[in-house]
């Protein structure tokens, strides 16, 4: 009995740091509001804007026929300024119909010329297909405009872990973004910093020329930001990780950005400057490729595996690898391809079942020996 009372009592004091407020806003409000700043969609999600042309195009079908749309979630920033969180596609498509989408503002973007959308693969009112914001009749355009959707707030006042944790369920269930994409929106909900250090650390040019051979769609899915943060996590934090390497990352992700005093950027950050300068003067783009057993690079792949045992491997003994001469160069270089053309370590990383903590320190240790070895012959 006790018991159910502690639980109703921590539910009813959490309820009290949660603020809320609810308002019927029009799209054309909505519109008005962002041109004046009033509401911010932040530019990590501008760029996650993923529908098709086919979905933008029947969600303002959707809108014209009056027909009931899910509600949008904001935060609060200051008094009247709010920041979407929950929303972005449907509010993109509107800007985009308007021809107000900051996308298509971008001169570097390959398609300006789709500045205002023209509708197509409508499927209830197929007369739309075609037509443009500037093409519908004056009695569809103010319908459209005055078209309203249910806006959540969730108040300045309310306790940011739990703004973070409604930020963080309202996009991971049968969401598209990638995991790092989700990470990156959550977590600056937080704290920005290690956010922001993950980005900087991601442009750096040692790094970005030894996972050269990661496609352009993994890269526009902030898969290079989440190999910055599995190097620090992995390196910093290994003794957690078990199994589900997503999950694994997030905790890590969100106990670095919630305690940042425990992680020193100036250190972390010169050590993997520092770790993919040597992999980099070293095996420069095939650092991470696979080999086969008949000695020859896969130069085209990315393996994670030799990502992992590579990049700590080298992190580790750092400081002795750092400005090495020319000579040294080429013998660590020997070493490392050597070790990519080992049949017991091309086992190691090929094939299924080795996502887990078991195979990974068995990895680990197969490099860091014969890295270590080397330094003590320097």
């Amino acid at each position: 009995m006790g018991e159910n009372i502690d639980l109703i009592s921590e539910i009813e004091d959490k309820i009290k740091t949660v603020r809320t407020r609810s308002l019927d806003l029009s799209f054309n409000e909505l519109l008005d509001m962002y041109k004046s700043g009033e509401l911010i969609i932040d530019p990590d999600y501008q760029r996650l804007f993923r529908w098709s042309v086919g979905q933008q195009s029947r969600f303002i079908e959707t809108l014209l026929l009056e027909m009931p749309v899910p509600p949008i979630f904001v935060i609060e920033k200051e008094e009247g300024i709010y920041e979407l969180i929950d929303g972005l596609q449907r509010i993109s498509t509107y800007l985009h119909f308007r021809g107000e989408h900051p996308d298509y503002e971008n001169p570097d973007y390959n398609d300006v010329k789709a500045k205002f959308l023209r509708l197509a693969e409508c499927d209830i009112c197929t007369h739309l297909n075609g037509l443009t914001y500037k093409d519908i009749p004056k009695t569809l355009e103010i319908r459209l405009k005055r078209s309203f959707i249910r806006v959540e707030v969730l108040r300045k006042e309310s306790d940011s872990r739990l703004r973070y944790h409604m930020f963080k369920r309202l996009n991971t269930g049968g969401s598209k973004l990638s995991d790092q994409e989700i990470r990156n929106c959550t977590i600056r909900l937080l704290s920005p910093d290690f956010n922001n250090f993950l980005i900087k650390c991601s442009q750096n040019n040692s790094f970005k020329s030894c996972i050269s051979n990661i496609s352009q769609e993994k890269i526009d899915q902030k898969y290079d930001q989440e190999l910055v943060l599995r190097f620090f996590a992995m390196k910093n934090m290994r003794d957690k990780y078990l199994h589900d390497v997503s999950g694994f990352l997030t905790e890590c992700m969100e106990y670095f950005s919630i305690k940042s005093n425990k992680f020193d950027y100036i250190k972390e950050e010169n050590i993997f400057q520092k770790t993919f300068k040597i992999l980099f003067i070293t095996l420069r783009e095939r650092a991470f490729s696979p080999s086969t057993k008949t000695k020859k690079y896969l130069s085209s792949k990315f393996a994670i595996y030799h990502y992992e045992a590579f990049s700590l491997s080298i992190a580790k003994y750092v400081d002795k690898l750092d400005n090495l001469n020319q000579n040294h160069i080429k013998k660590l270089h020997d070493l490392l391809e050597s070790i990519k053309f080992d049949d017991e370590f091309i086992n190691m990383t090929t094939g299924g079942g080795k996502n887990y903590a078991g195979p990974l320190d068995a990895r680990l240790q197969f490099v860091d020996e014969r890295i270590r070895d080397f330094c003590d012959e320097l």
